[in-house]
Parts: structure tokens; sequence; C-alpha cells
């Protein structure tokens, strides 16, 4: 394709700085291997093959996908070893599509009770062994996952009807708060070394302990842990910019909207304008602790106070508003939905579009 200037794209886009996006890459491979941990990074944030055949080449062990649908983009695409860290019910299609995946890939899924264990092994039949599972624990996110009490008895009733128990894996997602990164940490480490003992007592032995989130990736110990899963780390986004574990120059994707619309503040309010940049690209994500609906990374005092559909309303805290037609970059409050809601993404390295992306595990949600 011919370069061109990321200006001349239509708006809203979707844009990646590529040279902020490999350092980040980097950036977590070497952190993860200094501690010894192997790094598998979560695809559903990116779902675009060219992204994670740089995380392989970087030294990722494989990918960590939440569906059969992602497994399968990136299976198609040559990854060669894919976790699904989801407690799927397997019917008899899933067990299908399972079974062909283990065709191109090594295929790792999780299971979190003894009756999904059982399904599992029941619709794959005598391949059950051609798939490992790892028990997934409830660190304090209280979302899927057993407590460490329970995981001994998860893997033996997967065991027993001859599936490979290979591990145990958590995700500490009450690290999404301020000030949490820390505590929630301990509690992985803490709850995974409880159920691993209990498994080594049990018979289990050479156990992978799976874990990490964005927030907590630096803080994972590899006294416990054997391999990180963070997923965020590669574009960045406003909430990581807000908890303080991302700096706006680390922020990879923004969105190219334009002003469209703006009205100087009367009565003590606030200049405001509209971009063209609303929930349909943005995403509609608002943590509770958020400041606003996303952030703008030239402009870190504006805050998008309200967001439409097609409409995305920012209090201007600069003494000039910018004149309508201006280009500005706004940074998702959450990026995995932003990615998951566009076919392709404009890539640019010093502001000069150098290719397209496609999306290619878009919408596959099962």
């Amino acid at each position: 394709m011919v370069a061109s200037d990321v200006r001349d794209v239509a708006t809203p886009a979707v844009v990646v700085d590529l040279d902020v996006l490999e350092r980040n890459i980097t950036d977590m491979a070497r952190s993860a291997a200094e501690r010894g941990l192997a790094l598998r990074p979560h695809a559903k944030t990116h779902k675009i093959p060219q992204i994670a055949r740089r995380q392989l080449a970087a030294g990722a062990v494989g990918l960590t996908v939440a569906t059969l649908g992602e497994a399968e983009v990136f299976a198609a695409s040559g990854v060669p070893d894919i976790f699904i860290a989801y407690p799927l019910w397997v019917d008899q299609r899933a067990a299908a599509r399972l079974l062909a995946l283990t065709e191109r890939t090594q295929v790792t899924l999780g299971v979190d009770s003894a009756e999904g264990a059982l399904q599992l092994a029941r619709v794959l039949g005598g391949s059950a062994s051609r798939v490992a599972v790892r028990v997934e624990l409830d660190s304090g996110h209280h979302r899927s996952g057993v407590p460490s009490d329970r995981a001994l008895g998860v893997a033996l009733a997967a065991s027993e009807v001859g599936l490979a128990v290979t591990g145990l894996f958590t995700f500490p997602g009450h690290s999404y708060q301020p000030g949490a990164a820390s505590s929630a940490a301990a509690d992985e480490q803490q709850t995974l070394c409880a159920a691993a003992a209990a498994l080594r007592k049990g018979g289990f032995a050479d156990l992978e302990l799976s874990g990490g989130s964005t927030p907590s990736a630096s803080l994972a110990s590899g006294s416990t842990l054997t391999e990180l899963r963070p997923g965020v780390y590669v574009f960045g986004d406003a909430q990581q910019w807000e908890l303080g574990h991302c700096a706006p120059e680390n922020i990879a994707l923004t969105v190219e909207s334009t002003v469209v619309s703006r009205s100087s503040g009367t009565d003590g309010r606030a200049d405001r304008l509209v971009l063209d940049a609303g929930s349909k690209v943005l995403g509609s994500d608002r943590a509770a602790w958020a400041t606003g609906h996303g952030r703008l990374v030239d402009h870190p005092d504006a805050r998008i106070i309200a967001l439409s559909e097609h409409h995305a309303t920012v209090e201007w805290a600069a003494a000039r508003m910018p004149p309508l037609g201006t280009r500005l970059r706004v940074v998702p409050n959450h990026v995995c939905p932003t990615v998951n809601l566009v076919d392709e993404v404009q890539v640019v390295r010093d502001g000069v579009i150098e290719d397209r992306w496609r999306v290619a595990a878009r919408g596959r949600n099962n």
C-alpha cells in the first residue's frame, strides 16, 4: 500500500502507533523473562495475528484467548500453543471444533467444576487426552473459579475421567481499582500457592501456575507463578493511565477524531466541544472511579464527560478551544471493546500510515 498521512484518514479511526506497540511488547517480554516467568499474552485485547506474531517473536510461549472462535483464528495464523482461559461448557459441536484445533496447535482449556470436566470428557470420548486442562481459581475477583481448598477436588474429577491436568490459573481482576494492584498480586500468590500445595500432595506434579493482569503484572513473583497472562499492556488505555500503570507515552492505540461542534462556557460552566468518536467506536465502559469516558492523550486536563453513540462531549480546560475540524487523539477507557468494534486498525509510524491490519478475531465470541 502507498503510505499516507494519518491526518488524511476518515474519522473516527482506530490508530496503532507501531513504535510504541513494539516497545510495549519488548518491555513486557523482558520483564517476565527477568523474573523467570513465561509470558502468554491474552489476545482478546488485540484480536490481530500481526500483533500475536510480534509477541511470539519477542519470547511469548503462546497465547491466551477467551473463546473457541479466537483460538481458531490464531491457530489458523500459526500460533503453536493456545490456552483458552475460560470454563467452557463443551457440547458436541464445540467438541468437534476443539478436536479440529488440536490438529493445528496445542490446546489447553480451563475448568472450574467437576461437572464441567465430566462434560468435556464425555463429549471428547476417546480423544479426551488430546486436550489438557488447568483448574481455575478465584483469587479475589469473585467471577469464575473455585477457592483454593476446592481445587484438588476439581483436579481429581478431571483426572479420573481421562483429562490431563497440567496446572492452575487465576485472574486477579480486582487489581483494576485504585491502589489495589499490590494486594491483588498478594491474593493471587497466596491462592495459587495454597492450591498448588494441595494438588502436589494429591499426586499432581510439574504444575503450571498461571496468573497476572496488566495492573498487577509488574508485581507478580516468580517464587510462585510460572506464567503471566496480561493483555492490555500492548496498547494501554485510559484506565491504565488513571491507575498509574501506563504513562501517556506508552499508549499505543488511540482513536483519531474530529471536532464537530463546540460551545463556550456560560454561568461558570467550562467550555465544551463535541468529537465524532462516540460509544460505537470508544465502547461504553466506565469504571466507577474513572474521571470520564476517555482521555485526550495530547490534552491530559480535558475530560470526556458524556458519550452518545456518535458523540463524545469534552469538557475543555485549556484557555482556547480548538477550532472546528481539528483532529484530536482519544484514549478509550477500556481498549478491548474498542478493538472489537472496528474491522481494521490503521498502523502508523511517525504519523505515516504504514499498513492496515484486519481485526481477524472480531466478533468471534463463541
